[in-house]
């Protein structure tokens, strides 16, 4: 007997998101706009000039050290057990789980795959751009530093820019980014610059990093959510992407499964070609009466003309009791052993 295949966990996932393959009408997804180009290059033009002025040892560096030499973590020790706890909203570990679990509901609610692959996609600019950005400069934080009035740079640091300051950024900001309306999307961006702001100011009290670190790590992260944009096409390519593997996953997994058998009886329809008139639309045969009954479900019984029970030879799994076809009595003669039904 043929049963249902049972779903798995992954299936009833692409159950729900095919039952709406369109994303929503009141969902708009971001446009490069001229504003948005122009935010993108006045936030680029002020990452650089942050760069060169540490790289000449400008007075932003004269002024990172005297915020260092203030130490603020001595000043205010009373708050330090809580910034301890606040800077984790800035690692990208914690903050990447909750973020994800938030868009996973989003997208399950939405039917659309869109708001965990532009968490993806971030995240994988975030990692690319400030992490280049810190191993070509090199700069040493304000624990490690060999000089006084120095930039620390190029001495095999990792600082710069601060990566909680731009994971921050990008993580929080995400979710305004994604927002579905612009109520919605002024108050979750209200909230993403709060925190970010809070967790590159706790970065330079507990003194990990330089200020300097901090201006150019909210600089990096705004220019990722500047950039989303340019980024859509592809991602709405990649979400067309895995749809078409999963299609072609569950095909190939429905190809090695016995293909049903029609049912007897039924119209078998006929294609223009064969039919004998040549005749554009199909041609419906009636159904023609089987020459014998189906195979039984079991299988035991071997198909074939009714015959009477002392001339069919049983089948069992076991094979036959009966002796060959010389050794049998003829039915009618006296024999010492009875004759049984099988």
């Amino acid at each position: 007997m043929r049963t249902e295949r049972k779903l798995t966990r992954l299936d009833r996932v692409f159950a729900r998101l095919d039952r709406e393959p369109e994303r929503p009408a009141h969902i708009d997804v971001p446009r490069m706009s001229r504003h948005r180009v122009v935010l993108f290059a006045s936030t680029l033009a002020f990452y650089v000039a942050i760069v060169w002025a540490i790289v000449i040892t400008s007075w932003l560096v004269r002024f990172d050290w005297q915020v260092m030499f203030f130490r603020p973590y001595q000043q205010w020790p009373e708050i330090h057990a809580f910034l301890d706890y606040y800077v984790v909203l800035g690692q990208r570990g914690p903050t990447a789980v909750m973020i994800a679990a938030w868009l996973g509901w989003r997208s399950w609610r939405q039917h659309t795959l869109r708001p965990l692959l532009v968490l993806g996609a971030s995240l994988l600019l975030l990692n690319i751009t400030v992490g280049a950005a810190k191993l070509s400069m090199g700069r040493l934080g304000p624990h490690y530093a060999t000089s006084v009035g120095s930039n620390e740079m190029w001495l095999g640091g990792d600082i710069f820019p601060s990566g909680h300051t731009a994971n921050a950024v990008v993580t929080w900001g995400i979710l305004a980014y994604l927002a579905s309306t612009p109520r919605a999307r002024r108050w979750l961006s209200a909230v993403s610059a709060v925190v970010s702001l809070g967790v590159g100011l706790t970065t330079v009290y507990l003194g990990t990093h330089w200020l300097s670190d901090v201006v150019l790590g909210w600089a990096a992260g705004l220019l990722i959510l500047l950039a989303l944009p340019w980024c859509e096409p592809l991602i709405a390519r990649a979400e067309t992407g895995i749809f078409d593997l999963r299609d072609a996953w569950r095909n190939r997994r429905r190809g090695t499964a016995p293909a049903p058998a029609a049912p007897v009886g039924a119209p078998v329809a006929l294609s223009p070609l064969d039919s004998p008139a040549g005749d554009e639309e199909p041609v419906v045969r009636e159904p023609v009466a089987a020459s014998r009954p189906p195979r039984p479900q079991g299988g035991y019984l071997a198909p074939g003309p009714h015959l009477a029970r002392s001339e069919r030879t049983p089948v069992t799994p076991i094979g036959s009791r009966r002796p060959p076809q010389s050794d049998r009595v003829t039915r009618g003669t006296t024999s010492a052993r009875p004759l049984t039904g099988g």
